[in-house]
């Protein structure tokens, strides 16, 4: 085994370990920003660790396909983290979009049965 070999082996047990560790901070951060954070940048470098590793036993053009995939993932991992993490954001300002009061409930009763009843005259 050469030292490009042994080198190759190295880049992608290390891009392994970040996409471990992004993982593993997806279960146990404690909120979503934290958790998005961990997911997009461990993720992003553990794939550019193993297109390096890949890319030093492949050939040139299999290299750019690799190196072209990984500025997709870049970027479309940069907007869509943006993207959720502005919706959850703005989700957490807002109003609940379901109301647990029943119709006819009004803010101080506890029950719809203890709203008063009123009849319409027909």
């Amino acid at each position: 085994m050469s030292w490009l070999d042994g080198l190759s082996w190295f880049l992608l047990l290390l891009g392994l370990v970040f996409f471990i560790a992004g993982s593993l901070g997806l279960l146990r951060f404690p909120d979503q920003f934290s958790r998005l954070h961990a997911v997009t940048k461990a993720d992003t470098l553990g794939l550019g660790l193993v297109v390096l590793g890949l890319s030093i036993q492949s050939s040139w053009r299999e290299t750019l396909l690799m190196l072209l995939i990984w500025l997709l993932v870049m970027c479309s991992g940069a907007v869509s983290c943006q993207l959720l993490a502005r919706f959850s954001r703005d989700a957490a300002d807002a109003e609940p979009l379901i109301s647990h009061q029943e119709p006819g409930q009004t803010a101080n009763s506890t029950s719809p049965a203890s709203a008063p009843v009123t009849k319409r005259a027909e």
